[in-house]
């Protein structure tokens, strides 16, 4: 069981704690770099692995457990939320899109291990995703098909991130109104954080 949550030490702690779990439970899930199509598994290992904080998975956790539900049953859609979040960035990183050098101090995926390396990485991480999802058997199939549906909603359009990306690339060339940048804000970061807090409910039972 990951500590309980009391105090702004407590949450630090929390947070290590899911951290160091969704990590390991990642390290199962995702293909070794010895497996082929080797050069795909290591960009994928490379972008998964560069020390994000997990805000998205340690958000499930902390709800799902607040509801009730146990920590293995959470885990798995924990690390799905991960792979859509890490697929994301590398997609977002790429020269067609935000074209950034560097992602989380080191270069990104595309500069490491060239564009359409990275793009089939992505690609591979989001199907992964949802496999990880569709194959979770502590979880009821029931449940399993309103967490995929949750997760595609946060990922897609209309409300998704890829309707935020677009809105974003919309933006560059232009100022842009606070309710915009709103919008914006609210499809490509906020949707897949509140699926986090929704999946963690829909595992735990909750209306």
């Amino acid at each position: 069981m990951i500590p309980a949550r009391q105090n702004s030490d407590d949450a630090r702690e929390f947070l290590v704690s899911c951290r160091a779990l969704i990590d390991s439970q990642l390290d199962l899930l995702i293909p070794k770099e010895s497996d082929e199509p080797q050069r795909v598994h290591a960009a994928i290992r490379w972008s998964v692995f560069a020390g994000g904080k997990r805000f998205r998975p340690a958000l499930l956790l902390a709800t799902g457990q607040t509801l009730g539900a146990s920590t293995d049953d959470l885990l798995r859609t924990a690390c799905a939320l991960e792979m859509i979040h890490t697929y994301s960035l590398i997609h977002d990183d790429l020269p067609s899109m935000d074209n950034d050098d560097l992602r989380r101090g080191r270069p990104t995926c595309h500069i490491k291990f060239g564009e359409a390396t990275a793009i089939l990485a992505g690609d591979a991480l989001q199907a992964l995703a949802f496999q990880t999802l569709a194959e979770d058997e502590r979880l009821a199939p029931a449940v399993r098909v309103r967490l995929i549906a949750e997760v595609a909603r946060a990922a897609g359009t209309p409300q998704g991130m890829v309707a935020g990306q677009a809105l974003d690339l919309d933006a560059e060339s232009r100022d842009v109104t606070k309710v915009e940048l709103d919008r914006i804000h609210l499809r490509k970061t906020a949707a897949l954080i509140r699926a986090a807090a929704r999946c963690g409910s829909i595992i735990a039972g909750a209306s």
